[in-house]
């Protein structure tokens, strides 16, 4: 089966940046792929994309050397096991608060006997290999989310559930039910984020989180963090457009003064 190059770097103390799409563009997927990024995470909790559009943006990650992951809407057995077929090497799955919950994350991402993922691998075998059934369980990743007061007073209990391969953070919405609100600064979230960071690197399982930009992701590493998403797709190109104009502006400026004579 083919390899899951953020098991592979994870098991080799490596870092993994997590390039994040929420605009529905397999051209952009590709892109990004080839970015240099390591994995790429299809977004359909918040992007602007279905399912159709995440099968052809995986295709598209495909032909690149960025493994294909899936944020899923919700905790949904049956969407997880979908996204799974349609080639998903990992699956986060948002507003995980309870162990129960996270039990239920990895049966969906687990062929029997370890978990009740329906049989119909599809263009698993495809992107996979022959032997993706046989392999599936030890090389895709069930990742859960913790995003809340809830998931972050019982992350004990989270983490000691057999099967989860990593945790990524949502700090946006966990400084929404801690702080009050998504600015800075935001002490509580922060303490609570980095409480969860201590629990699972204590257990050797790695962390993940979300970030607003490459110079944060750059200080979440230096945290401990071992999965980093320098922002998403549509903040990148607001943000390039936007200095891209900025810059236009200011130059077309110099000209007409120096042409004017003051």
């Amino acid at each position: 089966m083919r390899a899951n190059s953020v098991r592979t770097r994870l098991a080799a103390s490596e870092i993994v940046v997590n390039g994040w799409l929420s605009i529905a563009s397999s051209y952009s997927a590709e892109g990004v792929g080839h970015s240099g990024v390591h994995a790429v995470t299809v977004d359909l909790q918040h992007g602007m994309l279905g399912f159709s559009d995440a099968l052809a943006m995986m295709q598209a990650i495909s032909a690149t050397p960025a493994t294909p992951m899936v944020r899923v809407p919700e905790l949904n057995p049956a969407k997880i096991m979908h996204l799974l077929d349609a080639g998903a090497y990992g699956i986060i799955c948002p507003m995980i608060s309870t162990p129960e919950q996270t039990k239920t994350l990895i049966d969906a991402c687990r062929y029997p006997p370890l978990g009740n993922r329906s049989f119909g691998p599809s263009r698993g075998l495809l992107y996979g290999g022959p032997d993706y059934v046989a392999q599936a369980n030890e090389t895709v990743m069930a990742i859960p989310m913790i995003e809340t007061a809830e998931a972050v007073e019982r992350i004990e209990d989270i983490l000691d559930v057999d099967g989860v391969d990593m945790v990524y953070i949502g700090p946006n919405d966990l400084a929404f039910e801690l702080d009050g609100h998504s600015g800075h600064p935001r002490p509580k979230s922060e303490a609570a984020l980095l409480h969860v960071l201590a629990a699972a690197t204590k257990r050797g399982i790695p962390a993940g989180i979300f970030c607003g930009s490459g110079e944060e992701a750059r200080t979440r590493i230096e945290q401990g963090f071992r999965l980093v998403t320098p922002g998403n797709d549509f903040a990148h190109l607001t943000r390039s457009m936007r200095e891209a104009v900025r810059v236009t502006l200011e130059d077309t400026s110099r000209e007409i003064v120096a042409q004017d004579g003051y």
